[in-house]
């Protein structure tokens, strides 16, 4: 929590967990259960419950959409909830293994590898 704190400048812990928690289950959405399940093992908690306990659904929606739907769960505007999403998924980028991130990346369609900071990784 703390980097996503430093990351996204959040006044608070709380308003970096609320972050959190809205971009991580959006993510979960997005990948299957499985998939989910074997993301959040890598991670800390406070992201990891919300992936492991994700049902999954492996929505393949695409980057716009997804930001969207972060903006609505934090009440911001398309380019801070893209700020957001930013922070929390380069964050996540950073905590799990290469491997990890590439699986990940590829069950997401093109355009998600930048908000993880990794424009060069595709699926």
């Amino acid at each position: 929590m703390t980097q996503v704190r430093e990351r996204g400048e959040y006044d608070s812990a709380a308003e970096a967990q609320q972050v959190i928690s809205v971009v991580v289950t959006c993510l979960a959405e997005r990948l299957t259960s499985d998939e989910a399940s074997q993301l959040g093992s890598q991670l800390p908690a406070e992201m990891g419950d919300f992936l492991k306990s994700a049902t999954g659904g492996g929505q393949r929606i695409g980057v716009t959409e997804f930001l969207r739907k972060v903006g609505d769960g934090t009440g911001a505007t398309e380019r801070t909830a893209e700020w957001d999403a930013s922070a929390v998924l380069s964050t996540i980028a950073d905590a799990v293994s290469g491997g990890e991130l590439n699986d990940v990346v590829t069950q997401l369609p093109s355009g998600y590898a930048t908000l993880f900071g990794r424009p060069g990784v595709s699926g």
